[in-house]
């Protein structure tokens, strides 16, 4: 069984660069697996993403713990403005997330589904995510266990031309979104651009 968190951290200006060497050793003397780190690029600005992956519940949780307790979370407060942390599950037809170079060019998308939306919504993608895929690669999409419910994904292009033709044939060619998914969404949609940042196993 397979947990991810998806931490936010919001640096200074011009922040993320001098972040990364201290959020490296973070996740080096932690547990769990990095998927990924990225600092955005359009979107909210000054930004880092860190994807990592757990086995179990409790090993997420640990690292929770132990970045709450410290004097220095994730290695980099003098550069940090805001912090968040995020539990999420992946959608279960989906394989683990792996590493390699699909990108550079990263979308993470959030989607705050209907109160009582999230499990029509995963059944929708379910059905549909197989042919959006022959249009352009999926890293992951997850549900979360914290806050309110929604629906995060990360796709990823090897340049923004690239993104918006094969998201422009997949609704064209009416494979995307998935037939009565958006019926069970919220308007409250962001979308931002990251690129990878040198140690990601994603790049």
């Amino acid at each position: 069984m397979t947990y991810y968190e998806l931490t936010t951290l919001d640096t200074v200006i011009f922040g993320a660069a001098k972040a990364a060497p201290g959020i490296e050793a973070w996740v080096k003397a932690g547990k769990g697996r990095l998927c990924g780190a990225w600092g955005t690029d359009i979107g909210t600005l000054n930004r880092v993403f860190v994807l990592r992956a757990f086995d179990d519940l409790g090993e997420l949780l640990e690292e929770r713990e132990r970045a709450l307790r410290s004097s220095d979370p994730w290695g980099c407060t003098d550069h940090l403005v805001s912090l968040k942390m995020e539990s999420y599950r992946p959608l279960d037809f989906l394989p683990p997330v792996e590493a390699g170079k699909f990108g550079p060019v990263y979308e993470f998308r959030t989607y705050r589904t209907k109160i009582n939306g999230l499990s029509p919504t995963i059944e929708k993608w379910r059905e549909a995510v197989p042919e959006r895929e022959k249009y352009s690669k999926l890293t992951v999409a997850m549900y979360g266990l914290d806050g309110e419910p929604r629906l995060t994904q990360i796709w990823p292009y090897e340049s923004l031309a690239a993104r918006t033709e094969a998201r422009m044939k997949s609704v064209v060619d009416g494979k995307w979104p998935p037939k009565g998914g958006p019926d069970w969404l919220s308007p409250d949609m962001t979308s931002q651009i990251a690129m990878p940042l040198p140690f990601s196993p994603l790049q």
